[in-house]
This record gives structure tokens, sequence and C-alpha cells, in this order.
């Protein structure tokens, strides 16, 4: 008889967003306009705020009984 294969159990060790929003390319053009240099880890550090703005906006939207996220909800104060 077969043995069974084991479950392979999802660790979330890290809360940081996985799916790429940014394009690094233009990312790093632009920096590179201001006479930067681009860091490895730049692009994910720039990827993760643009989740937390997303999700800050939807939070203020559904706060404000709306479902569609508009401008003025990205706006900080």
């Amino acid at each position: 008889m077969a043995k069974k294969k084991a479950k392979k159990k999802s660790s979330k060790k890290t809360k940081a967003p996985t799916e790429v929003l940014v394009v690094a390319s233009k990312c790093k053009e632009a920096l590179k306009g201001h006479g930067c240099n681009v860091g490895g880890d730049a692009l994910e550090g720039l990827n993760g705020w643009v989740h937390w703005h997303i999700a800050q906006a939807a939070r203020r939207a559904e706060a404000n009984g709306r479902k569609t996220v508009r401008a003025h909800d990205f706006l900080l104060m």
C-alpha cells in the first residue's frame, strides 16, 4: 500500500505582500532621474507601501458606506 503524502503546512511568518504592483523599470528610471541609486530591497519596500495605501483607502471607503474607492481616499491627513 502506498504511503500518504504529508500535507505541507503553509507558513504565514511574513505579512509582506507578494503580488508586485509597481513597475520596477519605471520606478528605477524615476529614482535614477533624481540622481539616486536603487538598492535591491527598495522596490520591495515601495510595493509594500503601495499595498498599505490600497488597504487604507479601501477601509476609508467602507467606513464611509461606499464600495467605490475614490481619489480622496488615498489622501493622508
